[in-house]
């Protein structure tokens, strides 16, 4: 009840701060017309139960001459780079966080046909909500193997608590303002996850 307190509480706070930001945003992503403001997408969330994430779009709709859309590197715009470089595209999960969907700690929120995919062990990151932030995204975000990304995960889980939530949330601000990890290395897609036979 605490953790749902202080997540209300601190989102609600930054809505606030951060909504004439959000606006010029989305003023700006709508005049730029390359596809809609709000980029959409079903993931998991805790228990397995799927939710609707919301981002602010980064990539055009463009296609190829059979309508099938076209690389990540291809349709991300230039806007879209910027709003990833600086995460401003994360800011609409906000409000998943006040929906109670999400937390503004914990591990991120994958695609749902992953959960087949899990050892038992990894699994147990759907025990907590997902985060907007996490252990890994300080440890080295999508510069980290799946492994190591679920390995963090499961290490919070075990662990969690109020005081280790205020840290991760604190050591999110120097990769944040740095820009780091943004992208894996020499790619700006991340590799889908394919599952494995050992545990995290």
């Amino acid at each position: 009840m605490g953790k749902r307190i202080f997540d209300f509480l601190v989102s609600v706070g930054l809505l606030m701060v951060l909504s004439p930001l959000m606006a010029a945003l989305v003023v700006l992503l709508w005049w730029r017309g390359e596809g809609p403001v709000f980029f959409t997408q079903t993931r998991t969330g805790r228990s397995g139960r799927p939710f609707t994430l919301l981002k602010f779009r980064t990539m055009s709709e463009a296609r190829d001459a059979s309508g099938k859309l076209l690389s990540d590197e291809k349709r991300l715009t230039r806007i879209g780079s910027w709003l990833r470089q600086s995460s401003l595209d994360e800011l609409p999960q906000l409000y998943c966080v006040l929906r109670g969907e999400m937390s503004l700690v914990g591990p991120r929120p994958l695609l749902p046909e992953y959960l087949p995919l899990y050892s038992e062990e990894q699994n147990r990151r759907h025990e907590v909500l997902p985060g907007i932030t996490g252990i890994a995204q300080i440890k080295g975000r999508n510069r980290l193997s799946w492994e190591n990304k679920f390995r963090y995960d499961t290490w919070y889980v075990r662990h969690r608590s109020f005081l280790l939530d205020v840290k991760i949330l604190y050591l999110t601000i120097r990769p944040l303002v740095r820009r780091e990890h943004i992208y894996p290395e020499g790619s700006l897609s991340v590799v889908p996850f394919r599952g494995n036979r050992k545990s995290a």
